[in-house]
């Protein structure tokens, strides 16, 4: 009887250092039991906020425990990412990666202090959605064609804004100007929000970031939007022309986000993670506020999202070969 009663406590006690045992499962059981915090590599109020936000709202109420939006922008939505990959692999930090921070940026930075894939869990995709090259109202081109006219004869000295240094925004421009033949300079924001109001208030004469809040302010009649970048035209704005349509046949630059939550994270969290994610997602106010910001919801599981990062890295790699464009 000791015998047994000795051979079953040391096997509990061993069941407890195995990764993924019983323990494990009993925390996905009860997850999350404390607060989460989505981490958005972007100032309040862009594209990537705004799902982060809806999507909160809707686990918050569902778990009983806070959903906390932290804004870390800064080069691209790197620092976000980074300080994701570099967190306890628990569940309760995950990141709204982007194009730039999960797909571009290993291929532009020379030194990127984390690896897309190698240090995260992909959970799911949550949009795909153009960019907008938009304008003051009183801007004196039209449309792409006259932009490109301009800088032709402005060689160099035109200025454009976009919402940090390597995101699908910046590089999409790049890629366009190298087709156009044509350079602009280039100021990086910490975010779309800031670099719309310089674009309405005159500051910067060209912008181009998410068609989110380039959109409203469309709309609003506050900014006038020149093109939109993927093949098809916005159900959100089906007034605005692509940039295909503008000499430019086959142009195209979609931006991605998603949620990553740190690489060694308990499978069964992850597992129970995009489910949930994606029943908020798809809840019908969720996708009516998306679709008429330009940002449809996309939703994939772990290893669908992970292929699909994965072709696009090798995408952008190819389109920051060809438009020349690193950054130490």
């Amino acid at each position: 009887m000791n015998l047994l009663r000795n051979f079953l406590a040391s096997s509990l006690v061993a069941a407890t250092l195995i990764p993924g045992a019983a323990p494990a499962q009993e925390s996905a059981a009860n997850f999350p039991s404390k607060p989460i915090r989505f981490i958005v590599g972007f100032a309040p109020g862009g594209s990537t906020d705004i799902a982060a936000r809806l999507i909160g709202e809707k686990m918050q109420a569902k778990w009983g425990q806070p959903v906390i939006i932290e804004n870390r922008p800064g080069v691209g939505g790197n620092i976000a990412a980074d300080i994701v990959a570099k967190s306890p692999p628990d569940g309760y930090i995950i990141v709204h990666g982007v194009t730039g921070s999960h797909a571009i940026n290993i291929s532009l930075f020379k030194k990127l202090p984390y690896h897309p894939l190698k240090d995260f869990e992909p959970i799911t995709q949550t949009t795909l959605y153009p960019v907008a090259i938009a304008t003051p109202t009183s801007f004196p081109a039209n449309n792409i064609q006259e932009l490109v006219a301009m800088a032709r004869r402005d060689v160099g000295k035109m200025v454009y804004g976009t919402d940090g240094t390597g995101t699908a925004s910046h590089l999409t421009m790049e890629l366009l100007l190298y087709k156009a033949g044509v350079k602009m300079q280039f100021v990086p924001y910490k975010g779309s929000a800031p670099m719309i109001a310089d674009v309405m208030g005159n500051q910067v004469p060209i912008g181009i970031t998410g068609i989110t809040l380039m959109v409203n302010a469309h709309k609003a009649g506050k900014l006038k939007v020149l093109g939109v970048t993927s093949l098809e035209r916005s159900p959100a704005a089906p007034e605005l022309p692509t940039v295909a349509e503008q000499g430019f046949p086959g142009f195209s630059g979609e931006a991605f986000t998603g949620f990553f939550a740190p690489k060694g994270t308990p499978k069964p969290i992850i597992d129970k993670l995009p489910s949930e994610i994606i029943a908020a997602m798809r809840m019908p106010d969720v996708m009516k506020k998306m679709a008429d910001i330009g940002t449809p919801v996309v939703g994939s599981g772990p290893e669908a999202f992970r292929a699909f990062v994965t072709k696009e890295i090798e995408k952008w790699a190819e389109a920051v070969r060809v438009a020349g464009v690193s950054v130490d």
